[in-house]
């Protein structure tokens, strides 16, 4: 049984700091999930101080002058951590003036750069936070190159400082939608890809000849940072044998540090992934060939990775109805459930959880900092009305970094509005 995990160290390494508006808050009387892969604990404490996690577990005495929470036995979690989405970047999909997911007309391509497009009071962000989303890393989509260009991290609390880390990542597609966009074949995919990193190795050495290059200065300076090793490339990729090619890249490239998005085949090649020490942020559960590049699709993907010993998240789910971020609890809930059919590979609860908190932290950089409730880590907190695997379970709490957020949204106000309608009434105009 765990007792306490006590605070030491002062937060550091990343520029997450505590709001004015922090709270004191001691959450008492709660099933605890701290969201590392361990499994709940009851009639545990969180105690947050100045927007940071203090001290976690059982037997624990609050502070008397700490304002109490009593869970009586809800559920306590870390907030979700949605990855690779496209949070922020719209308003709605189909009216282009409000969509900044890509930029198919632009010169510029890897040196896109998403951070200044985010809007904290888009409508999907405040619905996500709704749904216990907490944190994000944000991508943008594919437009006219293999490189979609630069994500960010971002909070999704209710202010206007969402971005955490801009340009934390490049993003890249090596699949049937790279070849597409690279002339028609993966093989002018990898001569792209090749051409990219050789004109950017040469930009950072100072002999880079502009005039010769097929890269603009914009991109060929983008990708300096990915070349070595300082900016993680997140390459797109679903067919066994492209997940190989991607891998023999880190042979090639010795300081490329990768992430593989998809894998809808991973688990064919997952002592491969394993061994090159590569994550994995994956579809929860494709189990159709949607594409020839994914016939070896199946619900066990995730399960029979994990087993392996690569490190997996949930993640690739945007703003559309059937794969919103707010859904992740639930694709997580299907790979418990999975573990109990004869023959599939599923995952604990805890390591499901896992993959929707501290896994998509750790693989962004930022391994103890948010997605978990341990010491140190920033004051993510959510509180649930029950099992937060479980489809008809909700927040009714949640706090970023400290702050107690609003959970009203666009849908919550609908419901309000039009749940005691008078027919006779003619339809209730907006007032926001």
């Amino acid at each position: 049984m765990m007792k306490c995990l006590l605070s030491g160290a002062a937060f550091a390494a990343i520029a997450v700091t505590a709001p004015v508006a922090a709270q004191d808050v001691a959450i008492i009387n709660a099933t605890v999930a701290i969201g590392d892969g361990s499994e709940p604990i009851n009639e545990a404490t969180v105690i947050v101080r100045g927007g940071e996690v203090v001290a976690v577990g059982t037997e624990l005495r609050p502070d008397p002058s700490v304002p109490t929470i009593d869970a009586g036995g809800r559920w306590v979690t870390p907030g979700i951590v949605s990855a690779v989405t496209d949070l922020g970047l719209y308003d709605v999909g189909a009216v282009g003036a409000s969509n900044d997911k890509s930029a198919g007309d632009s010169r510029f391509n890897a040196a896109l750069n998403v951070a200044p497009a985010i809007n904290p009071s888009s409508q999907h962000i405040k619905v996500s936070r709704a749904g216990g989303i907490t944190r994000a890393l944000v991508t943008p989509s594919h437009g006219n190159s293999l490189f979609a260009g630069q994500g960010a991290v971002i909070d999704l609390g209710a202010d206007a400082n969402a971005v955490m880390e801009a340009k934390a990542f490049q993003m890249a597609n090596l699949g049937e939608r790279g070849a597409r966009l690279s002339g028609g074949s993966r093989t002018a995919a990898y001569v792209e890809l090749a051409n990219a990193l050789a004109e950017a190795r040469a930009f950072a050495r100072g002999d880079w000849e502009g005039e010769e290059a097929l890269l603009t200065r914009a991109d060929a300076q983008a990708l300096v940072p990915v070349v070595n090793g300082s900016q993680q490339l997140y390459v797109e990729v679903e067919r066994a044998a492209d997940i190989r090619n991607v891998l023999d890249l880190k042979r090639r490239y010795a300081r490329l540090d990768l992430v593989l998005v998809g894998a809808s085949e991973g688990w064919l090649v997952a002592s491969e992934i394993a061994a090159a020490g590569v994550p994995v942020i994956a579809d929860a559960l494709d189990d159709l060939p949607a594409s020839f590049e994914q016939l070896g699709a199946t619900q066990s993907n995730i399960g029979r990775m994990k087993a392996a010993g690569v490190k997996v998240a949930i993640g690739r789910m945007s703003g559309t109805t059937d794969g919103h971020p707010r859904s992740a609890a639930q694709f997580a809930g299907n790979l418990v459930a999975l573990s109990k059919v004869p023959g599939a590979s599923g995952l604990s609860w805890g390591q499901a959880f896992a993959t929707i908190s501290s896994i998509p932290a750790e693989i962004a950089g930022h391994a103890g900092k948010f997605g978990v409730l341990k010491p140190g880590a920033v004051g993510d907190v959510v509180i649930w009305d029950g099992d937060p695997l479980e489809v008809n379970s909700a927040p009714t709490q949640v706090f970023i970094a400290g702050v107690e957020q609003p959970l009203d949204n666009h849908q919550t106000e609908l419901a309000k509005r039009y749940r005691d309608l008078d027919e006779s009434d003619l339809p209730k105009a907006y007032d926001w």
